[in-house]
């Protein structure tokens, strides 16, 4: 009897012992998985403690996240010491990064280039990120206040206050962050344009000394430092001049350094305006710029700047044709008054024949597709990547030559050959009305009594005009039917694009679904209307004039505090309350908003 309860003891011992060492083993696993995922990326961790997608990582207005990156980095580097700072600057090792996962100091970064023109500098002030997050809280999520306006136009400007020119910058090194944000991999697809005026280049371009024979004396040329800018929180842009080698095979842009330089620079670069957006970042194509002593012997030579930039992203919806490549495209190349190459990454053939005319006007030699070329292109001026700021805007204190919207609004009627320039006042020709352009939409934020609108607008003296606006539409019809007009109203959405087609002095009107969007709703199309020298106006709809009363209840919380919604960030509020949402516009309280822009074309 005592050998069995003994025996029983002895297995009881050993299954303990085995509880035990497993035990141990899983807790050893645990602490060493914990470890090395604090040590390597403690930044890695999206998610809040509730196990929801936190609203700063949602898909949103690139605006909001723009504003919530700067104050993040403003906020780092307020936390550091000044002497930290002052040895930062003096480090050449130290890296300047960003949000996108890359390890950074807020006041170092790559240097001087050749002249004190070509400089470019970065600024992360604490007081910058102070501003933007205020903007983020009051003007993005349904802040409708002057002050708002007044701090975002005011923290648009005052980047230029506190400028640091940087030191140039040894054995600096961007390393491909984990989250893609602003450093991955891209794919890109195009083929040869014949018919639309834009060919290209698939052989040596005679046109602009691409026969070998042509070579210039880049040997001779006063060796310039590549200065790639990671500053922006919109987009990177690496410019350089010097002997520069485009190898688009390899995906690479080398920098040619002179005989004795030590030096080993890399950057990586998504050359396409949505910095911080993963989801479109993960389509486009990572181009690695690098200073190089050994790099493939040049097969075509051009004696004009080259601008490298990528197509594929978001585009195919017109307000991000627009915001994401035709305004950067505008900014970053127009000073060159069309002696300028363009190398365009992920290109859809489709979208360049349907924009030809605007290319026609930015550059005067063939288009490179960038992923289907083997060539390899020398020049003496690179840029890689567009000059971006915010949402359908151009900082006339960032860009070039202090390029404006006014600008824009000019080149496009230019472009398109539009007649109108400026509205004509009411009376100026007789017997004629003042024309009033319905955007029209089909699918979701319809106007669901749109004769009634109609026949309201006609009543009070307008001659209307309906017009739907897609992606298929003829750009240069619409182009001119929407110059053909003062006045054009139209709910928040792609179609308002078309206002850069409208004359100056021309009155926007900005129908804003219920939601609280008031202030992205601004953002999008209330502010660039302003700086292109239009009128804007907008009007909130109230719940009675929402389809969402035929969804939920009255008492429901999306009508009483729809500010609340906005938590879930930008992909639930735009799910919620622009694609689910029509409007049946009340005449009688949208009256006094048209008879008010009839006042000003008088004015």
């Amino acid at each position: 009897m005592k050998a069995v309860e003994r025996a029983k003891l002895v297995r009881s011992l050993r299954q303990e012992s085995r509880r035990l060492r497993l035990l141990v083993l899983v807790i050893g696993f645990f602490l060493v998985t914990l470890t090395f995922v604090v040590v390597t990326r403690p930044d890695a961790l999206l998610f809040n403690l509730n196990g929801r997608l936190s609203v700063d990582q949602a898909p949103r207005s690139l605006l909001i996240r723009q504003r919530v990156d700067a104050a993040a980095t403003a906020a780092a580097a307020s936390r550091r010491s000044p002497d930290t700072l002052a040895a930062a600057a003096e480090d050449p090792k130290v890296v300047d990064g960003d949000s996108a996962g890359v390890e950074v100091n807020a006041n170092a970064n790559v240097g001087a280039g050749a002249s004190e023109d070509e400089k470019r500098v970065l600024t992360s002030e604490p007081e910058q990120g102070k501003k933007a997050e205020e903007a983020t809280q009051s003007e993005l999520l349904g802040g409708e206040d002057e002050e708002g306006r007044k701090g975002l136009r005011k923290g648009h400007q005052e980047d230029k206050e506190h400028k640091l020119t940087l030191p140039t910058v040894s054995n600096y090194t961007i390393h491909e962050a984990t989250d893609d944000s602003d450093n991955g991999k891209q794919e890109v697809v195009a083929d040869r344009k014949a018919d639309a005026g834009i060919q290209l280049v698939t052989d040596v371009d005679q046109s602009n000394g691409g026969d070998r024979s042509h070579q210039p004396a880049l040997d001779n040329i006063e060796w310039d430092k590549p200065l790639c800018d990671f500053s922006n929180f919109r987009a990177n842009v690496c410019e350089m001049r010097g002997n520069i080698r485009i190898h688009p095979s390899g995906s690479s842009v080398m920098y040619m350094e002179p005989a004795g330089s030590m030096k080993d620079e890399q950057w990586k670069i998504k050359p396409y305006p949505r910095k911080g957006d993963e989801l479109c970042l993960s389509h486009i194509t990572e181009v690695t710029v690098q200073s190089s002593k050994v790099a493939p012997e040049c097969t075509k030579y051009h004696d004009v700047p080259a601008v490298i930039f990528a197509l594929t992203g978001y585009t195919g919806n017109l307000f991000h044709d627009f915001t994401d490549v035709l305004v950067p495209l505008f900014t970053t190349a127009s000073e060159f008054n069309g002696e300028v190459q363009f190398l365009i990454t992920d290109m859809a053939i489709w979208w360049t024949r349907k924009y030809a005319v605007v290319f026609e006007k930015l550059t005067k030699y063939p288009l490179i597709d960038f992923n289907k070329d083997n060539e390899v292109h020398c020049f003496k001026h690179a840029i890689l990547g567009l000059h971006a700021y915010m949402e359908f805007t151009i900082d006339p204190l960032k860009a070039p030559q202090n390029y404006s919207m006014v600008d824009f609004n000019r080149f496009m009627r230019r472009t398109y050959s539009l007649p109108r320039d400026e509205v004509t006042a009411l009376g100026e020709v007789p017997k004629t009305k003042p024309r009033l352009l319905i955007i029209s939409r089909q699918r979701t934020r319809m106007f669901l009594n749109l004769k009634e609108i109609v026949a309201m607008a006609e009543e009070i003296g307008y001659e209307v005009v309906v017009e739907e606006a897609n992606v298929n539409s003829n750009v240069a019809h619409f182009a001119k039917v929407v110059n053909s007009v003062d006045v054009m109203m139209g709910v928040h959405g792609a179609g308002l694009t078309n206002c850069v087609f409208l004359p100056h002095s021309a009155i926007l009107i900005q129908i804003v679904p219920w939601g609280a969007l008031d202030g992205i709703c601004r953002v999008d199309f209330g502010y660039p209307a302003e700086q292109m020298g239009l009128r804007y106006k907008h009007y909130s709809i109230g719940v009675h004039e929402s389809s969402l009363t035929d969804q939920y209840p009255l008492d429901h919380e999306i009508f009483k505090n729809p500010l609340a919604f906005h938590k879930n960030g930008f992909e639930f509020v735009r799910q919620t309350f622009m694609d689910t949402q029509n409007v049946r516009l009340d005449c009688n309280r949208f009256r006094p908003v048209l008879l008010e822009a009839l006042d000003q074309l008088n004015q």
